[in-house]
């Protein structure tokens, strides 16, 4: 009997190099996590030196509140809730394997001196002292920090010196109070501004970033880490809040601002920097009143126009 050869025709071959190409596009997109895990992930040892959980922000970011929920702080008979003006923060973003930190540290005046040697001998630079409102009873300070390196050793640097405070441990797992009524209408508000924002702590918090790229040392800085316009309202009742934040302002823009917001009853508390070495150049400005919710955010939004600021 002649010895028969099996040969494979072209269509099985063509059908077994087709399943392989599949089984391997499908091996080279299955993650061993999704990107928002991994980028939480990058940060554990932060947050380990840091002594509290971060939120991961757009770009990477994370950032970790630090509410002064020890201090008892009024001004004009308004009782400041942390959320308004009492919130410090921190943020880092990565450079390679090191990073950059700014944040801003709300500190009552016999802590300022401490803090800021501790900082110094750990190497974290400070970019500005100062105050944000005014009249505040008793006072308190901001110190802004802004410093590059290893971040986990920064971060435990910043834990170190705000031991040094008395800002609170983290909550620890308590669950979030049912949102109260704000006494004013939150939408109206949002519309006059044109802008959307959160309730955080009895608080509407509403963030505009600008327009321009801001880069510091280098590096893009994000609006999350501090350079976005912030508008915060504290309902005082009666349809009323007490608003305080701050601009973010090109110089071009300081003056015109200032006469928009004086326009509209709106007090200007603060002008200063934040910042060593951002590019554009900014200002920030800082602002207080306690009147109508509605017709203090059309004032917001008047001196928000003159800005070049996200629509």
């Amino acid at each position: 009997m002649p010895q028969t050869t099996k040969t494979f025709r072209w269509p099985q071959l063509h059908s077994i190099i087709l399943l392989a190409c599949i089984v391997a596009c499908l091996a080279l997109h299955v993650p061993a996590q999704d990107a928002p895990s991994q980028a939480a992930a990058d940060w554990k040892t932060v947050e380990a030196a840091i002594g509290r959980p971060g939120q991961m922000q757009p770009g990477g970011v994370i950032k970790f509140g630090l509410p002064r929920k020890d201090l008892h702080i009024t001004l004009e008979g308004v009782e400041i809730k942390p959320t308004l003006a009492l919130g410090s923060w921190l943020a880092f973003e990565r450079d390679g394997t090191a990073a950059m930190v700014m944040g801003d540290l709300v500190l009552t005046e016999n802590e300022v001196q401490p803090v800021l040697l501790k900082l110094q001998q750990s190497g974290i630079q400070s970019a500005a002292i100062h105050n944000h409102l005014i009249g505040e009873s008793p006072r308190v300070l901001y110190m802004h920090i802004a410093s590059h390196g290893d971040p986990a050793q920064m971060a435990k640097a910043i834990h170190d010196a705000l031991a040094l405070t008395k800002t609170p441990a983290p909550d620890a797992g308590t669950p979030s109070a049912p949102a109260a009524d704000l006494g004013f209408d939150q939408k109206l508000v949002e519309q006059a501004l044109g802008h959307s924002g959160k309730v955080n702590g009895g608080v509407l918090q509403v963030a505009v970033p600008r327009s321009e790229t801001i880069h510091d040392s280098g590096m893009v800085v994000p609006p999350s880490m501090g350079v976005a316009t912030a508008l915060n309202f504290q309902p005082t009742g009666n349809g009323k809040a007490a608003i305080t934040g701050d601009f973010v302002l090109l110089p071009a823009e300081v003056n015109p601002v200032i006469k928009a917001l004086r326009q509209n009853g709106i007090s200007v508390t603060a002008l200063h920097s934040h910042m060593l070495t951002e590019e554009p150049r900014l200002f920030f400005m800082h602002f207080w009143a306690n009147d109508n919710a509605i017709a203090l955010a059309k004032g917001l939004r008047a001196a928000l126009d003159l800005t070049n600021s996200a629509k």
